[in-house]
């Protein structure tokens, strides 16, 4: 009798244990980042400057998703390429490496010479091939559906998502048009929420398209309407950012591919000033359960820093 009360005294203390081991929280780990890059035509150079400072200062970047140019630097530095080689490039890259002026009713320009240039710059041909995961966004012509695109091959769905209206001509894939992915996700935060991200570090390019005399030409015209547009909904992709950091580029213009060193070195100083933020989470570790505590803003013009709710 001894020996069976003791093996079921022994069967009861390991059932407790399974039990106690099945309601135990997951342990907490480091919180998973994504970076959103936004759209801003040659001002999305400082989107470089903010990765190089990310990689210098050893912050994991386990997602990406972009916007327009944001895709163009996503799907390249995903690919493998350093911060370093995309600063050597982009001080080489001119309107012409990506575009071509056209006649169409659809637009005024191909950016057919991006996909020569992609092939150049992105190391892989598809989605999955890709070191770090990456969604690139566009917008659906016919219905203003925002598409994330996180499989298959690269370059198309990157083409897709700089073909901004008026001045590209839309993209077609699988039967269906697309045009800038600006449209639908200004910074491509919550795409990052979907692929699992944790922490989100959202880039906004945030700058008028036209000085205060006026517009120069159509696309002058069209940009500032964008502008406008943007702002007035920034809420709904802040919303899913816990920090987000504006780079100083007002004083450049959207075609401003020259002054890509200025650009760079924009987006790098605007990282630095996220840097106690952005570290402050890895200090920090999240159990599976947890997605954010709240959303951040940053502006290193203002030099401060908001939290939703405040």
């Amino acid at each position: 009798m001894g020996t069976l009360r003791r093996l079921r005294r022994s069967v009861e203390a390991f059932t407790r244990e399974l039990r106690h081991s099945a309601v135990m929280p997951a342990p907490a780990a480091a919180p998973r980042i994504g970076v959103a890059l936004g759209g801003g035509f040659a001002r999305g150079l400082a989107h470089i400057g903010v990765l190089k400072v990310l990689q210098e200062e050893g912050i994991p970047v386990d997602f990406v998703a972009g916007t327009s140019v944001g895709s163009v630097i996503g799907a390249a530095y995903c690919s493998g390429m350093e911060p370093e080689e995309l600063a050597r490039r982009a001080g080489q890259v001119r309107f012409r490496d990506f575009a071509r002026w056209t006649i169409s009713r659809y637009g005024f320009a191909s950016n057919v010479r991006l996909a020569n240039f992609l092939r150049r710059v992105v190391r892989v041909a598809t989605f999955e091939e890709l070191s770090v995961p990456l969604a690139v966004t566009a917008t659906d012509f016919l219905s203003g559906e925002a598409v994330a695109f996180r499989s298959g091959p690269i370059i198309e769905p990157v083409r897709a998502s700089c073909a901004y209206p008026g001045m590209f001509l839309p993209v077609q894939i699988g039967g269906r048009l697309y045009v800038d992915g600006m449209l639908a996700h200004t910074v491509p935060a919550q795409p990052l929420r979907d692929m699992g991200a944790q922490r989100v570090l959202g880039v906004h390019l945030r700058a008028h398209w036209c000085a205060a005399s006026g517009p120069r030409h159509l696309f002058e015209v069209i940009g500032q309407c964008f502008s406008i547009a943007q702002s007035r909904t920034s809420g709904t992709w802040r919303s899913a950012a816990d920090l987000v950091i504006e780079p100083e580029v007002s004083g450049f213009a959207y075609d401003a591919f020259e002054r890509a060193p200025d650009l760079i070195r924009a987006g790098e100083a605007a990282a630095r000033e996220a840097l106690p933020g952005i570290k402050a989470w890895l200090q920090t570790p999240v159990s599976p359960a947890v997605s954010r505590p709240g959303a951040g803003s940053l502006n290193p013009a203002q030099g401060s820093i908001s939290l939703a709710g405040d």
